[in-house]
């Protein structure tokens, strides 16, 4: 079957390959820490299971509207207006199965053949897969750890051609787990009204945040107009398996992106969204001991990669993620990762994966308990150390 030509410019995550090698292993018996996938480890939240199990029950099993039922379309609107000082109305709102449509869609109607977008390298892999894919150029834009892995807005203005159309970022991020200053947001926003740019503003992780306060890029002057926030259930909730994210966008936009809804998915899940309904305007409790509990594993592994010759490691301030530094060893990324999973059973992911810039540095996520996370931290040791030896 001959594929059509675009199918080579799609990428993928490497994240769910290395899951199935560790899985492979596991089944002829080697014990393996998984710190490879980005998701909690906590089960959904047992309000938000009973409010999906009643929906079920209550006949909630047929099509709903391609934007979302409005009920959870104007929970949405409130909850990230009285969480980030914006004024979204629940017409600007669109749900989707998972936050990766957002991506897809508002990568699918906005880009052209010869557009640029910039995206953050390392950054999660969609963004330039799906540049890619439509045929526009992406633009990686370094993220350095002698900044704390935060974008050089000086270096974003260099970048900037006339043909640039989008720029993504990612606050807190993944892999790296860096997250922008208000300055930083406030200059960038300047930047994308200065030359016409649309920015979508990747928000997944806003609720694991370690100190101060989330800044949406939406809420700058100028901005309200040429952001796309994406949020979603999945982190904050511990709901991937659920696929339930979100867009927040102006409505012209959103109106559009509900045609591609109709002509791909039809709907999302109302059964779903109802406990999406609960997830928001129920109790909060889960939420704040679950990162209340990465909070410790951060500090935790943090400690732990910094004690170990050779690996230095920022502490990061969100998400939970990470992204220690293993240059010193003078193999490549995907070297010691694959070292570290072949003979050493952790599952990590090599800093390429989410770009080249990633290069010298492995992404591990500490969504493990301290009892596993001890041992891969005992274990990470003895690779470097063989590492060391070999050099």
């Amino acid at each position: 079957m001959k594929l059509a030509t675009r199918m080579q410019r799609l990428g993928t995550e490497t994240a769910f390959e290395v899951l199935v090698r560790a899985r492979a292993l596991e089944a002829k018996g080697v014990d393996v820490v998984h710190l490879e996938i980005g998701e909690p480890d906590f089960d959904t939240p047992a309000n938000i299971v009973d409010a999906g199990c009643d929906a079920l029950r209550s006949g909630w099993t047929h099509y709903g509207p391609a934007t979302g039922l409005p009920e959870l379309r104007q929970s949405i609107a409130s909850y990230v207006n009285r969480t980030r000082g914006t004024d979204f109305t629940p017409n600007e709102v669109v749900v989707t199965p998972g936050g990766k449509p957002i991506m897809f869609f508002v990568i699918l109607a906005l880009l052209e053949a010869g557009d640029e977008a910039i995206y953050p390298d390392p950054g999660f892999p969609i963004y330039g897969s799906m540049i890619n894919f439509v045929g526009a150029t992406p633009v990686p834009i370094p993220l350095r750890e002698e900044r704390e892995f935060r974008l050089d807005v000086d270096e974003l203005e260099r970048l900037i051609t006339p043909r640039t159309r989008l720029l993504i970022i990612n606050s807190p991020a993944n892999p790296t787990s860096g997250v922008l200053e208000r300055a930083d947001l406030e200059r960038i926003a300047q930047l994308a009204v200065e030359h016409d740019l649309i920015v979508l503003s990747d928000e997944i992780y806003s609720e694991i945040l370690y100190e101060g306060e989330h800044v949406s890029i939406a809420t700058m002057p100028g901005m309200r107009e040429r952001t796309i926030v994406l949020d979603g259930f999945s982190k904050t909730y511990a709901m991937t398996g659920w696929r339930l994210g979100y867009g927040l966008m102006p409505e012209a936009l959103a109106a559009q992106i509900g045609k591609l809804m109709v002509n791909s998915v039809s709907c999302t899940s109302v059964a779903v969204q109802r406990a999406g309904v609960e997830a928001l305007e129920g109790r909060q409790d889960d939420v704040r001991a679950m990162v209340e509990a990465f909070r410790r594993r951060r500090d935790l592994m943090v400690a732990g990669l910094n004690a170990i010759d050779g690996i230095s490691c920022l502490e990061p301030k969100g998400a939970f993620y990470v992204f220690p530094n293993i240059s010193r060893f003078g193999v490549t990324s995907k070297e010691f990762a694959d070292s570290l999973l072949e003979e050493h059973g952790v599952a990590a992911l090599a800093g390429t994966s989410f770009g080249a810039h990633g290069e010298g540095y492995l992404r591990l996520s500490y969504a493990n308990s301290e009892a596993n996370l001890a041992k891969a931290l005992d274990r990470i040791a003895v690779a470097a150390q063989s590492l060391a030896v070999r050099r």
